[in-house]
């Protein structure tokens, strides 16, 4: 099952990129995890254009038949046994799922409406270069105790 981050925007400091490459790098078949950065929009233009477009290119990266998944801070709060109970019930499907982090005005309307799941992290406000972060690190963990793996203690 592959797991794809679509994350708007492409300037992530070096520790991001060194947090998200160090869960990457753990996954282990039948998982994998890849970034996919989407040019986040230029702030001149007006707000419902930026999120438009930005929405444009989420939707597009989402493959036929893949399972869209929308972080959004009004979405639904899972634990870690319930996001790995979930996982398991996505793997049924074989579905791919792709994790939408929107830009910096949110999501374009579209996006939450064409999402299976609309996923909250917290209803805390992160910066959105650590969600990325954030989000590679639970899907390892949720993994993690779907495979028996230690690395998650309840």
């Amino acid at each position: 099952m592959r797991f794809t981050i679509s994350a708007v925007g492409k300037r992530s400091p070096n520790w991001v990129q060194e947090g998200f490459a160090a869960y990457q790098k753990r996954f282990a078949t039948p998982f994998s995890l890849q970034l996919n950065e989407i040019e986040a929009g230029k702030r001149l233009t007006d707000i419902a254009k930026i999120t438009k477009e930005e929405g444009d290119k989420i939707l597009a990266s989402v493959p036929k038949g893949g399972r869209l998944i929308a972080l959004d801070e009004r979405g639904k709060l899972l634990s870690t046994l319930q996001l790995a109970e979930q996982i398991k019930d996505w793997q049924i499907d074989g579905r791919d799922c792709v994790f939408a982090i929107g830009g910096a005005d949110g999501h374009d309307p579209r996006v939450l409406q064409a999402a299976d799941l609309k996923w909250s992290l917290s209803p805390l406000t992160f910066p959105h270069a650590m969600v990325r972060v954030l989000l590679a690190e639970q899907l390892y963990r949720a993994v993690s105790v779907i495979n028996g793996h230690p690395y998650h203690r309840e």
